[in-house]
């Protein structure tokens, strides 16, 4: 048989039989006079083999574990292997779902798509014009995003302090700070009357969390002018002492 015979017996293309000769995944065959490959039986068996296990979703490096005699691993090992991986990818789509039937029984907002836990919270959040409060807005639905939406006990704690008239005064505070300097007297009051509207109840049900100088934290400091910036930043401070303490 020749390459374009043996191909369409198979069931593939002979591009993808050369490619299978360029990786040293199909041997190459004797060769007539002419100069032609002379395709046999096994061959034919060996091609029809490695289509099958790419259809079951082996990588071509897989099948070469497969198709080796002694070093390779055993086809059950390999298929156990690839079946796991399904079994996870069903898992994770299934939860994916989960959440997207979430987001969609969820009020739709020009911000979201918002976890429903974070809807209700800004639902109940009371009506202002603070920038603060707006940027403060933009970084719960960024924690809200890179948390994969599951942070409904957080946001339930918050409700209480977002529902506390005196948080808009804190906010008003705050943007009274956006052309200052990192100088300014009002940023120590200001962070420790933020730090301590902060409920106990709040901590109790986040994680700890990396320092304020790194990763998150650090984009949600980059994201304000220099005196908010301190005063965010002792916040962060603040906190973290409270939740250490508190786990001790």
């Amino acid at each position: 048989m020749r390459i374009g015979e043996i191909a369409a017996l198979v069931g593939v293309t002979s591009r993808a039989v050369r490619h299978y000769h360029h990786i040293g995944l199909l041997p190459e065959p004797a060769r007539q006079a002419n100069g032609y490959r002379a395709y046999t039986v096994r061959d034919a068996v060996l091609l029809a083999r490695i289509r099958r296990l790419t259809e079951i979703g082996l990588s071509l490096d897989e099948v070469r574990d497969v198709l080796a005699d002694d070093a390779g691993r055993e086809l059950a090992e390999v298929l156990g292997e690839l079946d796991a991986d399904l079994a996870r990818q069903q898992r994770e789509i299934g939860e994916r779902r989960q959440l997207l039937a979430a987001l969609l029984a969820a009020p739709l907002t020009s911000d979201g798509p918002l976890s429903p836990a974070l809807a209700a919270l800004l639902e109940h959040a009371p009506a202002t014009t603070s920038p603060a409060a707006a940027k403060d807005r933009e970084h719960l639905g960024l924690l809200d995003a890179a948390g994969g939406g599951d942070g409904s006990e957080v946001f339930a704690a918050l409700r209480p302090l977002a529902e506390d008239p005196g948080a808009l005064a804190l906010y008003d505070r705050l943007d009274e700070l956006a052309g200052a300097g990192t100088d300014d007297p009002r940023i120590a009051p200001l962070a420790a009357a933020v730090a301590a509207a902060v409920p106990d109840e709040v901590l109790a049900v986040i994680p700890e969390g990396e320092p304020s100088g790194t990763g998150l934290g650090r984009v949600l400091l980059d994201d304000y002018p220099p005196a908010q910036r301190e005063v965010v930043r002792r916040v962060m401070e603040t906190l973290a002492v409270r939740v250490q303490g508190s786990r001790r």
